[in-house]
């Protein structure tokens, strides 16, 4: 488990006005409703992402996250996890997720973030848009595995990222999207684990830039720990430079 009800989303370097901020429902392919949280910037910037969370799905750090990312000017949605087994309510700190999170699938995981990107390329209309993907621990591995799901992301994002082999690993042969791996030095996963998904996909032609935090806790990313505040800094300079690098080009008329 990452964040605790305490927890609050670091600001981003640079803070924009925000825009339209609220909770939402989509509806996957195979007709699952989920529970989304959507929020947009005064100014967009062509650029949207899908926030995966950890294994408590759309707690409130990752309603908070979301606009943090408005703030730096991408149309962010959290989405939830648990629409096929769970019932509409809050998952907060008392949401006893293990039964529901033995129930996914990377399929129905991958699902629910193509109807969160097809929402987000709706709001990006009239641009080029292009969107992103950020994940942190479960939903870590799980932002590095959409890069092979075929939702047409200009790149993803992951945070700890715990067991990135089973989780990632049997979507590398399709990966296309680049990876960007943002890992705390004090964490579970081995960083040899780490450092061979790495060079998996980078044997496939995919592009993977990873950044480790020494000494650094799982869940660093939390603005209420003081003593990590530059590693979150740096960590929001990297997101935004690997958003900005790697928007597509305007299609060809």
């Amino acid at each position: 488990m990452c964040h605790s009800e305490r927890s609050l989303a670091p600001y981003p370097p640079v803070r924009g006005a925000l825009g339209a901020v609220g909770d939402l429902e989509l509806t996957a392919r195979d007709g699952t409703r989920f529970a989304a949280y959507r929020a947009e910037p005064a100014l967009p910037t062509g650029r949207g992402i899908v926030i995966l969370p950890d294994v408590r799905g759309l707690h409130p750090f990752y309603k908070d996250l979301a606009a943090r990312f408005a703030e730096a000017g991408l149309v962010a949605i959290a989405m939830d996890y648990y629409g096929r087994t769970a019932p509409a309510g809050e998952r907060n700190d008392a949401f006893d997720y293990k039964p529901h999170l033995e129930r996914t699938t990377p399929e129905s995981i991958a699902e629910d973030a193509r109807a969160c990107v097809d929402d987000l390329r709706r709001h990006l209309r009239g641009t080029s848009p292009a969107v992103y993907s950020v994940g942190f621990c479960f939903g870590g591995a799980s932002s590095w595995r959409l890069s092979g799901e075929g939702l047409g992301l200009a790149g993803c994002i992951g945070f700890y990222g715990g067991q990135p082999m089973r989780r990632a690993g049997p979507a590398i042969p399709r990966m296309t999207a680049p990876i960007l791996m943002l890992l705390a030095g004090n964490d579970a996963t081995p960083k040899a684990e780490f450092e061979e998904f790495a060079q998996r996909v980078r044997e496939q032609g995919v592009e993977v830039q990873a950044m480790t935090y020494d000494g650094a806790p799982h869940s660093f990313f939390d603005r209420t720990s003081a003593e990590h505040a530059a590693a979150c800094t740096d960590a929001w300079h990297r997101m935004l430079a690997f958003t900005e690098r790697n928007i597509p080009p305007p299609p060809r008329r």
